[in-house]
């Protein structure tokens, strides 16, 4: 868990590694917006998820210490 800690209050890290975030997140709606197969769409959703809920890391770790 320090490990994560060291990334999360690491202002200048952190805000790339959500930048980063963010780009993914954008690419992963472009291809939903693009895309016409259901499969390939519950997997899309599936990423967004997941890139969403590690924006949300900061909290959870820090809530946890």
């Amino acid at each position: 868990m320090s490990q994560l800690k060291k990334l999360v209050n690491d202002k200048p890290l952190w805000d790339s590694f959500c930048v980063e975030l963010d780009l993914r997140l954008a690419r992963v709606h472009t291809t939903m917006e693009q895309s016409d197969d259901s499969n390939i769409m519950f997997r899309l959703q599936g990423q967004a998820a997941a890139l969403r809920s590690l924006k949300q890391l900061r909290a959870e770790v820090n809530a946890n210490a």
